[in-house]
């Protein structure tokens, strides 16, 4: 359950500050530019998720490993 708190938040804060920021952000606007103008009016809010997605999944898996491994001393 802990994992899962650790997920929402760093998903949360990455989608935040993609919104925020006013450059555009790696994984999102690749994403974004591989979709095409078909959703352009919505690229935004999908490269703010993307960013949350990507990021929030990189830093949830860190979170796992390094808890195992203070588990299991």
């Amino acid at each position: 359950m802990r994992g899962l708190a650790i997920l929402v938040a760093f998903f949360l804060l990455f989608t935040a500050a993609s919104l925020l920021i006013p450059s555009p952000m790696f994984p999102g606007n690749f994403f974004c530019t591989l979709i095409g103008g078909s959703a352009s009016e919505y690229s935004e809010f999908l490269s703010a998720v993307f960013n949350g997605v990507f990021y929030g999944v990189i830093l949830w898996l860190v979170f796992v490993l390094i808890s195992r491994r203070f588990e299991e001393k």
